[in-house]
This record gives C-alpha cells, sequence and structure tokens, in this order.
C-alpha cells in the first residue's frame, strides 16, 4: 500500500475511511491514488494506520478517552476535527466537514459489513446530501450511489444492477435492462428493482419523476 495519495487536485472526489468492514488494498490503492484529501473517522485510525496511509483529517466526537493528539506526529501535518455533537454520526460530520471545505464529490470505503444498523443508515443518509454533495460508498462487492431523476450510462452486458428506493419513488422508466420499468414505482419493504441486468452492451437509461433512488452495481 502505497503511504502517499499523489494526486493533489481538488476536482477530484476526496475519500472518507468510516470503520466497518475493510476493503482490499487494490479497491483502496485506487481510490488514493486519486483522492486529493484522506479523512479518517476516529475509530478506525488504529486500523488505517497498520496500512500505511497517510491521511490528511482525523475526525470525530473523540469519546471514550480517545486522544487524538498521539497521531499527530506520526501523520504530521494532520488536521485534528473534534465534532461532539451527538445527533449526527461520525460519517455525517464527515460529509459535513467536506461541504464547508467546498469539496463537490466524495468516495467512502469501510461504510458496509460488521453492523447492519451503522451499513443501513450510512447508506440512506446519502439523500440527506442530494444537493450539497456527490457521495459514491464502496466495498469489494458494491458500489453505492444516488440516481439523479435523469441517469445514462453505458455499461457491459450482463452488469448487475439494484435500483433501491429510499421511501417510494415514482414514475421510473428504464431501458437496456432486463425487466423493464415504464412508469412504475418502487417501495422500500415492498418493492425493490433488486437484481436487475443490463440487456446488451450499451446505454443504460433510469429516469424518475419523484423520490429518492439508489443504484447499486452489485457483484457476488
Amino acid at each position: 500500500m502505497s503511504s502517499h495519495h499523489i494526486v493533489r487536485d481538488d476536482q477530484e472526489p476526496a475519500l472518507i475511511i468510516a470503520n466497518g468492514a475493510s476493503c482490499s488494498s487494490e479497491l483502496l490503492g485506487q481510490l488514493l491514488e486519486w483522492s486529493p484529501v484522506v479523512v479518517v473517522l476516529d475509530n478506525a485510525i488504529e486500523r488505517v494506520l497498520q496500512l500505511d496511509i497517510k491521511i490528511d483529517v482525523l475526525l470525530g466526537d473523540f469519546d471514550d478517552n480517545f486522544n487524538p493528539q498521539i497521531y499527530k506526529e506520526k501523520q504530521f501535518p494532520l488536521e485534528i476535527i473534534h465534532v461532539p455533537d451527538q445527533e449526527k454520526t461520525d460519517l455525517e460530520k464527515a460529509f459535513d466537514y467536506l461541504i464547508e471545505k467546498k469539496h463537490q464529490a466524495v468516495n467512502v470505503v469501510w461504510a458496509t459489513g460488521k453492523r447492519a444498523d451503522h451499513t443501513i443508515t450510512n447508506i440512506t443518509n446519502i439523500v440527506r446530501y442530494r444537493n450539497k454533495l456527490k457521495i459514491v460508498i464502496l466495498d469489494d462487492h458494491s458500489k453505492i450511489f444516488l440516481l439523479p431523476n435523469k441517469y445514462q450510462k453505458w455499461y457491459p452486458k450482463s452488469t448487475p444492477i439494484s435500483l433501491i428506493p429510499i421511501g417510494k419513488v415514482t414514475g421510473i422508466f428504464t431501458e437496456n435492462l432486463k425487466y423493464k420499468l415504464d412508469d412504475e414505482a418502487l417501495q422500500i419493504g415492498y418493492r425493490t428493482g433488486s437484481s436487475n441486468e443490463v440487456l446488451e452492451d450499451g446505454i443504460v437509461v433510469i429516469n424518475h419523476r419523484k423520490g429518492d433512488l439508489l443504484l447499486m452495481e452489485c457483484t457476488d
């Protein structure tokens, strides 16, 4: 694992390392190479340091007698952000920090796996930042992001795609998916668009009129 990310372009997505299940070194290395800033949540810091990663920001509520100052020398220069607000998760606080710093996009790893409550909260909280920050959550099996009302992207044939509504989503139209949706609705707990797939090599179109719709590119 490279100890330093090498690209310092604020137009590239930042990287947040949360405290869920670890991802592969290959995925983490790819994201680090293009990240202008790396933010680590406090409870993940020891695991991150074992990977010899240079980080920029250590952020959290620093509870349970956590002492962030001991990492300053190892990670100099390190910005320490203490946010004691218990009304938000540490991941939400990291999103707020990046928005304040004028970042437009962020990749998030180690945000899934381990505790199911944390995984669900981390994924569904994407919608709160719809108009402020483009968020992509990644692990070794999934890439998760919130769809705009009109979405088009080229995919190879048989790519697994799941459409997961947060609440109810209406007016969904798709093109080039095996199971086509034609002005239909999805609602969490009742009907989702899980385990669809790309019909042929080419552009996939997914449009919806109202609601928050997640796209998950998932592999086994």
